[in-house]
């Protein structure tokens, strides 16, 4: 991949600040906690790398101390809250023509503070080109670095790690991008990295954008040109070329500049493609990456490339494009400069507040986006606290796909749900606001907030690949990104923390109820109880509106909101005959809010099967998100609980109840990013049944989850318009119990 294309380079001669749409210091974003640089310089654009430490606020609980106290006051909330700051590493990756170096240099330069290197690694042929320059105004030395090296590098760590990384591009769909679910193993695969070496223009966006407008057929002679049609014996069809640029060759006639583009354009792509396949069948491969300044989203390219590696490898090959194929030798060269640290020990997850997506070349693209896009494009990976791998009871973790509704292909859901979210916005904002009472600044920040993510659903209405498939999971984890970008890490703390407080002085009236009834009686009633506990979900505006309206709202009133069986979706008798029979093993629970759910659902669940001899693996999040139950507040919630109920307390400290945390920070889960620990614990027990609760765990994901194992599926449906669409209305049931095929 030769990076000798002729593009224009230096010094624009005018300040960062007036050259770009966007604030320098939105751009280079933490930089005075940057701490190690890596810069990929091509022959058109420049991407630097930098990793930062990043201070933000998390929400903290505790029990109280009681030491000195008689007995605990009545009134009391069970735990207490603090916000503290924490300081997290962070991946920034900043994409720029080269004409804008040496104002982002001077720019970088100005704002360096904490830099522990005296280093950049550098990779492309600029690195060699701008060499003394980086040196001169960073004053830090330049280390090259091997091209391929780290473009393969950088490729591996994105594959890992962004799960909808990859797609295939389909001319006829709309919109064309096709994600693709990341296959746990990604190798082998062949990468194909296309420069800006490939061309010798100057201009190669004009080309582009004159190529779009064009007809190659004007220009190219095809098969049908030649025999009149088909060539059925060989088995051509018609409008195959047979002859770029042929009819320029034999007839006498001027042809247009965008119909020669379209030809040139079609030529090489086609040439690319076939060299690309025959590499690829050489090897025994199946899928190619293709990426590099040529490709950049560009759908005439992107389309001429998957049709001539579909054309010559006869459907056996896959051509596949890289929404950040642009940053690989940035990201290798930066992994190359900090081996030391092993970042690959890490699991790391893009930020969706701080990445500005995938932006299509698409000349029907409003000018404002292109002219964006087209200027410096960002994107920021957080690394996780711990690993992340599947889940080990998938059936198929190759086929694994987390959400059971994509928006980027149904039109009408996705037109429903972004305006769902932007009319909850003002909603959002105020809870926002109200959990930092103390705070003077929390009304300005919340309205940050609201542009940030109302800006983000804008893109996501006219772009809505622009961070891989669009989901219901992806807009509201895109949500708390951008509430965490602004210091707002948990909304609900106090909400929750009040309803925990509730729930656990019901706890015992609750079991006891349920301990009075037979054997069949309790099945139902604690199915039931799971399912009237989660009712008690705030980020549902038919619930938060009741429980706003009416605070005696509570567990039996949310029992009586419930559909009468036959159920939406009823597996019940057939989840009743199982029970009859052996005890299970080691059931896997994850759980969905506080307060009532958790408490008075989910527990009593948990106590029943812990009295059957089965051990129970409680599973909740890592952090925040809406008023979800996180696997800190579950600590208290199961010490309470165990200070009261002596099947609890024993169990945990038998070891036959285990807390753990999922690794995730979502209302929804994937179970294909799940903490390593958890994992670890489902193989070391040997769990044979999962249950999964909720609308978001269990609806908006995992409602086709195909497991090797039992499953029970349970949410009410607390949306009307999903309610509908499923058949039912508000909050009706989906109880659904599988079992793997033998």
């Amino acid at each position: 991949m030769a990076e000798c294309g002729a593009s224009g380079s230096g010094s624009s001669g005018d300040s960062l600040d007036k050259s770009i749409t966007l604030p320098p210091d939105e751009i280079f974003r933490n930089l005075e906690n940057a701490k190690r640089f890596a810069i990929d310089i091509g022959g058109s654009l420049t991407k630097l790398a930098y990793y930062s430490t990043v201070q933000h606020k998390v929400a903290k609980v505790r029990s109280f101390d009681h030491s000195g106290k008689d007995t605990e006051q009545d009134h009391e909330p069970p735990y207490e809250i603090s916000v503290q700051e924490e300081v997290t590493a962070r991946l920034h990756f900043v994409k720029f023509e080269n004409t804008y170096i040496e104002a982002c240099l001077d720019f970088i330069k100005d704002h360096l503070v904490n830099t522990e290197t005296k280093v950049i690694q550098a990779t492309g042929g600029g690195a060699y080109k701008f060499k003394d320059l980086i040196e001169e105004k960073l004053q830090l030395k330049v280390d090259k670095e091997d091209v391929m090296t780290c473009l393969i590098k950088g490729c591996n760590f994105v594959l890992k790690n962004i799960p909808h990384e990859a797609f295939v591009y389909q001319k006829d769909s709309d919109p064309e991008f096709r994600f693709q679910t990341n296959h746990p193993n990604i190798f082998p695969y062949l990468l194909v990295n296309i420069g800006s070496g490939v061309s010798i223009v100057k201009k190669f966006d004009e080309l582009l954008h004159l190529a779009s407008r064009g007809q190659h057929t004007n220009v190219d002679m095809l098969v049908q040109d030649i025999y009149g049609g088909a060539h059925e014996t060989l088995g051509l069809s018609g409008n195959l070329i047979a002859s770029s640029f042929g009819k320029s060759a034999t007839a006498d006639q001027e042809f247009s500049k965008e119909d020669m583009a379209k030809s040139l354009l079609h030529m090489i792509s086609n040439d690319i493609g076939q060299l690309a396949c025959l590499y690829a069948r050489l090897h025994c491969l199946d899928r190619v990456y293709f990426g590099g300044f040529f490709i950049r989203g560009h759908p005439v390219t992107m389309r001429t490339i998957t049709y001539s590696i579909n054309f010559f490898s006869k459907g056996e090959v896959q051509a596949l494009f890289l929404r950040h194929e642009g940053y690989l030798g940035a990201i290798g060269a930066f992994l190359k400069g900090a081996e030391q640290d092993n970042p690959n020990q890490y699991s790391w997850g893009e930020n969706y507040a701080g990445s500005s997506g995938l932006m299509s070349s698409s000349p029907e693209l409003c000018p404002t986006q292109r002219a964006r896009s087209g200027t410096f494009d960002l994107l920021e990976m957080d690394r996780l606290e711990r690993p992340l791998v599947n889940l080990p009871l998938l059936l198929d973790p190759s086929s694994y796909v987390p959400d059971t509704v994509d928006l980027t292909d149904d039109a009408l859901a996705r037109k429903y749900w972004l305006t769902c979210f932007e009319e909850a916005l003002d909603g959002v904002v105020k809870r926002a606001v109200a959990s930092q009472p103390g705070s003077v600044d929390a009304a300005e920040r919340a309205e940050k907030f609201r542009q940030k993510y109302w800006n983000k659903l804008q893109t996501l209405r006219h772009q809505p690949f622009a961070y891989g498939t669009l989901t219901v999971r992806s807009l509201l984890d895109t949500r708390e990104h951008c509430l965490n970008e602004f210091n707002f890490p948990d909304p609900y703390s106090k909400v929750k923390q009040k309803d925990n407080g509730v729930a656990l002085k019901c706890f015992q009236r609750v079991v006891s109820a349920l301990d009075a009834l037979d054997w069949e009686e309790r099945q139902l009633a604690l199915v039931k109880g799971l399912l009237a506990g989660n009712v008690f979900d705030w980020g549902a505006k038919a619930v938060s509106d009741v429980l706003e309206s009416d605070p005696q709202f509570g567990f039996e009133e949310a029992k009586k909101k419930l559909q009468e069986r036959p159920w939406l979706v009823d597996s019940y008798g057939k989840w009743l005959q199982r029970l009859k029979g052996p005890p299970h093993k080691c059931a896997l629970i994850f759980a969905d809010n506080s307060g009532v759910d958790v408490i008075l659902g989910v527990f009593p669940f948990v106590r029943e099967l812990l009295s059957r001899g089965t051990e129970v693996i409680l599973a909740c999040n890592s952090g925040p998100a809406l008023n979800d139950v996180t696997y800190s507040e579950s600590l208290i919630v199961a010490e309470r609980i165990a200070a009261m109920d002596p099947v609890i307390h024993s169990a945990l400290r038998e070891e036959r109840l285990l807390l753990v945390q999922t690794g995730s920070s979502s209302p929804c889960l994937d179970l294909s990013r799940l903490d390593k620990g958890l994992a670890v614990l489902v193989r070391e027990h040997g769990a044979d049944l999962v249950v999964i609760e909720g609308m978001g765990r269990a609806v908006h994901t995992n409602y086709h989850a195909a497991l090797c194992c039992e499953s029970l599926k349970l949410a009410v449906i607390k949306n009307s318009w999903l309610a509908e669409r499923l058949g039912g209305q508000l909050f009706s049931v989906i109880f659904k119990y599988e079992v793997p095929a033998e």
